[in-house]
């Protein structure tokens, strides 16, 4: 299995769940979403390249489709995309729910006591 193939696979399933979660939180969350995977993708150029400059690692060139940003390839960016959608997916999906805002008045909270 090729590294464009099993990226792709992740980033579909990554994907679907994000849309079942963005669904119930909605607009800012969807633009949260956006800003942690930008950032995520940036730090993955950088850092990535960086490590294989330094040659602490090689990619199998047979497996690549050949594409390059700086030194990593297009395939690493896959990651970070999963990460910024299936994490705060997950997180959503499994979390408690939201409770019913508390009063901030104490002579609130002791009638309803």
């Amino acid at each position: 299995m090729t590294y464009p193939v099993l990226a792709m696979a992740v980033v579909l399933l990554s994907a679907l769940t994000a849309l079942v979660a963005g669904r119930r939180r909605g607009g800012r969350w969807w633009a949260a979403t956006a800003l942690t995977a930008v950032t995520l993708i940036a730090l993955t150029i950088v850092f990535d390249s960086l490590m294989i400059y330094a040659d602490l690692f090689r990619y199998d060139e047979a497996h690549l489709i050949g594409v390059y940003v700086l030194l990593a390839p297009v395939e690493d960016l896959a990651w970070a995309v999963v990460a910024a959608l299936l994490l705060p997916a997950v997180w959503s999906l499994l979390g408690p729910r939201r409770r019913a805002a508390r009063p901030t008045n104490p002579a609130q909270q002791e009638e309803e006591s």
